[in-house]
């Protein structure tokens, strides 16, 4: 049953007369603004310390971590890094975040204590190609340190922009000492011979942790589950006792001012710094590959004959 006409209007009034009551209401919240903003804007400035709170950055590029960012980023870089050894962003954040709060400072103190090491904090010099001609190195003498590492660049199709800018060390100045360190691993592999592969990089930072006491190259060594058998053998059996022995004897390579030896003689540079150079990794593959070759050629051989002698 439809309601009566007259009561029908009725309800009509008294819905407008509610409607044009809670007009006024309704456009003040529309429009309505905070009378003073600025008080809301501190009272957000002044939150209670967290640990989630970021510290900020204290050099340009620099990315503050806190304690359980940086905690994080050591697991996760650790874990990717050996599942990928060749994930190089992954090594240089595990280097970066383990390097704290002792590791990178002590390194520093030992630049500090070596006049070599002064001048190179004082001067900050940087190994890039724009600072250092690859053409030019390549037309020095043979055995020298500048031709040697210029070889081995090409050899292995890298440059010296390879490394990674470090972000993540919090003292301005300790972040050029990992960039330094960074920037000089290519001096080392050219010097000591060493080569880009999994296991030359390993005995490599075998040698850097001995020598450096940097934590990332010591957590580099789980890769060595990597590698096949035989690999793992010589690991252990050459390239290890050669790295311990001759990181912890020989001198800091971080105070090794690079750019004022590239005339200096290989050997004369691993004399003076007390470097024993390591077996020949590539010749030791090589001989083993021709090994196998005559092995393989030889077992071919006796199967063809025993195949065309005939059967009595």
């Amino acid at each position: 049953m439809k309601p009566s006409t007259p009561r029908r209007q009725r309800d009509l009034a008294v819905l407008s007369s509610i409607l044009q009551t809670s007009r006024p209401l309704f456009a003040s919240c529309a429009h309505f603004q905070p009378r003073s903003p600025v008080p809301n804007r501190q009272r957000l400035c002044r939150r209670p310390f967290s640990i989630l709170n970021r510290p900020p950055p204290n050099y340009p590029g620099h990315v503050p971590l806190t304690g359980v960012e940086r905690v994080g980023l050591a697991v996760g870089s650790a874990i990717t890094s050996l599942i990928n050894p060749y994930r190089h962003d992954m090594v240089a954040a595990l280097g970066e975040a383990t390097a704290q709060p002792f590791f990178i400072s002590w390194l520093r103190r030992r630049m500090l204590s070596d006049p070599t090491g002064r001048r190179i904090l004082r001067d900050r010099p940087r190994i890039t190609s724009q600072t250092m001609s690859l053409e030019k190195l390549r037309l020095m003498p043979e055995d020298s340190v500048g031709r040697t590492y210029a070889a081995w660049l090409d050899r292995e199709g890298v440059t010296p922009d390879t490394r990674d800018a470090v972000r993540y060390i919090d003292d301005e100045e300790e972040a050029y000492v990992m960039q330094r360190y960074r920037e000089c691993h290519d001096f080392y592999h050219a010097v000591t011979g060493l080569p880009v592969w999994v296991e030359g990089e390993l005995g490599l930072k075998a040698f850097e942790f001995a020598n450096t006491g940097l934590p990332m190259t010591a957590l580099s060594l789980a890769a060595i589950v990597r590698l096949k058998p035989l690999e793992r053998q010589r690991m252990f059996e050459i390239f290890l006792p050669w790295a311990f022995a001759n990181g912890w004897r020989s001198k800091d390579l971080i105070n090794v001012y690079w750019e004022e030896e590239l005339e200096t003689d290989c050997a004369e540079l691993r004399e003076r710094l007390g470097i024993e150079q390591p077996p020949d990794l590539r010749d030791i593959r090589k001989k083993l590959r021709d090994a196998r070759r005559a092995a393989k050629a030889a077992h071919e051989t006796v199967s063809e004959r025993s195949a065309s002698s005939p059967i009595v």
